[in-house]
């Protein structure tokens, strides 16, 4: 697992997952972290309480795999490996995303955040996990936050009242 620990307000596990980390919990707790361009996908099995977030920042690995959080392409099986080793099953996943902002007014990064969307929900549905909750695109970063325990999710944007997915 990765991601760093702290208590919430109410006494909860959280966990804060930096760019291209991605972590698994069980129960209770939260997973949070903050997206611009980037694809925070969240896996949950109701069933069995267990889900996961990734911080996608890419993407395609090109064969890389050594931080398997950061591209979509690595991401998504290494979330299914490590849910399914905590106890949940794959045929019960649901997704939700979030991101995929247009940050960077540059040419060579201009569209990344679409193309990270694209690829994120292509591969999901190459592996037949639906997607029961998105908030996506715009040109503004966003906060979000995952409860295990609910499956739900919370995003948040400067100036604007929460959306839950």
């Amino acid at each position: 697992m990765q991601g760093t620990p702290f208590s919430g307000s109410d006494g909860r596990v959280e966990l804060k997952i930096g760019i291209g980390e991605l972590a698994v919990i069980q129960e209770t707790g939260l997973l949070r972290t903050l997206l611009g361009s980037c694809i925070g996908l969240v896996l949950h099995d109701r069933q069995a309480r267990v889900g996961g977030l990734a911080h996608i920042v890419l993407p395609s690995s090109n064969g890389d795999t050594r931080v398997p959080g950061k591209y979509a392409d690595t991401a998504l099986p290494e979330l299914v490996r490590l849910i399914e080793r905590a106890g949940g099953q794959p045929r019960n996943l649901t997704a939700k995303i979030a991101g995929g902002a247009n940050m960077f007014s540059t040419l060579k990064m201009a569209g990344i955040g679409e193309l990270n969307l694209i690829t994120v929900q292509q591969l999901l549905q190459d592996v037949r996990i639906p997607v029961v909750g998105h908030h996506c695109g715009g040109q503004q970063g966003r906060r979000i936050a995952y409860d295990v325990k609910t499956g739900a999710e919370t995003v948040e944007i400067i100036g604007c009242l929460p959306i839950e997915l």
